[in-house]
């Protein structure tokens, strides 16, 4: 074992490696972080359907813009008739000549004035665009989040496989001198029990663990499109260096651009012009329309009948049954829905802060405890192996130093891979990486 640069690196001897490689079995096909993130991403219907979003509110922002100007349609049409009338001379039914006629014609309306109707809709297009904007920035970072997890639950287990493995080798060696003090009289029948239920529950240890990665395997195969488990491999080493911004700065930063403070920003004022548009059906409407049509007993376009027609009108419901007060009183309440949304954002953006930089400092601190935790274990094990062997301690000393420095080796473990999650956090709070 090897403490290189504040990571704890176990290496297994020459028979404990090969006995682990057995029990891992095939190997399984590894990403690095930056391809299981890729492949995340590639693969999620979440940013599938974020980016539906936007192409939803796209949409709905060139329909505002399309209400300024006209609209603009054809029409054109032909018919054949013939008609039978009474002779009352002869008393019999006679036919006349069959009417044929052609028409076309070109109209167009547009609304001059609507109130503010118009301007309300379109800044209402434009806040639902730039939240779904926010949306897809959220809906990534909560992947990458995700992703990144699941990634880091492969390497843990990993790592905790590489303890396993090493407590395993210890406590057979431990076996092994028992039972060779117990050959020569300077140990117990319960030294041997006492090593060999360490060997079980180092062999139980190493069973979970590799369990936990088989588990954590699946859950990384199904975020990056494998069906099937996928493994980590680490491309660089994982960084621990303080963070550049300081607290004030990160708080300034998360309420004014995390993306779900964002995405609420923009949801109140798509509610407030919601509302604003709702008022506007107090104020006329004034519209103007033309049209242009040719009308022929045969299709021929020079001596066709002509006419237009150009007309002004302004339209105000006095009264509609109060249908207008709904409309503006649930445009009110939506709007103060959201801003009540909204406020209630910032707050819990501003308490998700302090919760993952809380976190963030205490595995900072963590992994400087587990580190000459780990030290002082390997040195008390390496004096409790050296008493055993000349027989000032007995087996249940060693076996005691050697839970300890495993105990040290998992905190120092969980406290690296806790640093990776929060900082992972923070950066999905924030919507940008740190």
């Amino acid at each position: 074992m090897a403490l290189l640069g504040g990571l704890v690196v176990c290496w297994p001897a020459a028979g404990g490696a090969t006995a682990w490689a057995q029990a891992q079995g095939p190997a399984l096909p590894a990403m690095t972080l930056d391809e299981a993130i890729e492949a995340a991403l590639r693969h999620s219907p979440q940013i599938a359907q974020a980016e539906g979003a936007i192409r939803n509110a796209e949409s709905g922002t060139r329909t505002a813009w399309g209400s300024y100007l006209p609209n603009l349609s054809f029409s054109t049409g032909g018919s054949r008739r013939s008609s039978e009338i009474f002779n009352p001379t002869t008393n019999t039914m006679v036919k006349s000549d069959a009417s044929v006629g052609y028409n076309a014609g070109l109209s167009s309306s547009i609304d001059l004035f609507t109130g503010g109707r118009r301007g309300a809709e379109m800044n209402r297009a434009r806040a639902d665009e730039i939240s779904a904007e926010a949306g897809l920035v959220q809906q990534r970072f909560a992947v990458i989040l995700n992703t990144k997890r699941a990634f880091f639950e492969v390497l843990r287990a990993d790592e905790l496989i590489r303890v396993s493995e090493l407590r395993l080798q210890r406590a057979q060696e431990a076996l092994e001198a028992a039972e060779r003090r117990a050959q020569v009289g300077t140990a117990t029948q319960s030294d041997i029990l006492r090593a060999q239920l360490e060997v079980a529950n180092a062999r139980q240890a190493l069973l979970q663990a590799q369990n936990q990665k088989t588990v954590g395997a699946f859950a990384l195969g199904r975020l990056v499109g494998v069906s099937g488990p996928v493994g980590a491999r680490q491309g660089e080493q994982l960084a621990f260096e303080p963070l550049q911004l300081n607290r004030e700065e990160l708080v300034a930063e998360v309420l004014r651009q995390a993306p779900a403070v964002r995405a609420a920003q923009a949801a109140a004022d798509a509610a407030s012009a919601g509302a604003r548009a709702a008022r506007a059906q107090y104020l006329p409407t004034i519209s103007a329309s033309g049209s242009y049509n040719l009308s022929n007993r045969e299709i021929d376009l020079g001596t066709s009948n002509k006419s237009w027609n150009l007309s002004l009108s302004l339209s105000y419901p006095i009264f509609n049954r109060f249908q207008r007060e709904a409309n503006v009183s649930r445009a009110n309440v939506q709007a103060d829905i959201a801003a009540a949304q909204l406020a209630d954002a910032k707050r819990a953006a501003r308490a998700d802060l302090e919760r993952v930089l809380g976190a963030l400092e205490l595995a900072q601190e963590q992994i400087k405890l587990t580190e000459e935790a780990v030290r002082v274990a390997q040195e008390d094990l390496r004096l409790q192996q050296e008493r055993y062997r000349l027989g000032v301690s007995t087996i249940l000393d060693q076996v005691a130093s050697q839970a300890n420095l495993v105990q040290a080796e998992v905190n120092h473990i969980n406290a690296r891979f806790d640093f990776q999650t929060a900082k992972a956090e923070l950066e999905a709070l924030l919507g940008r990486s740190l």
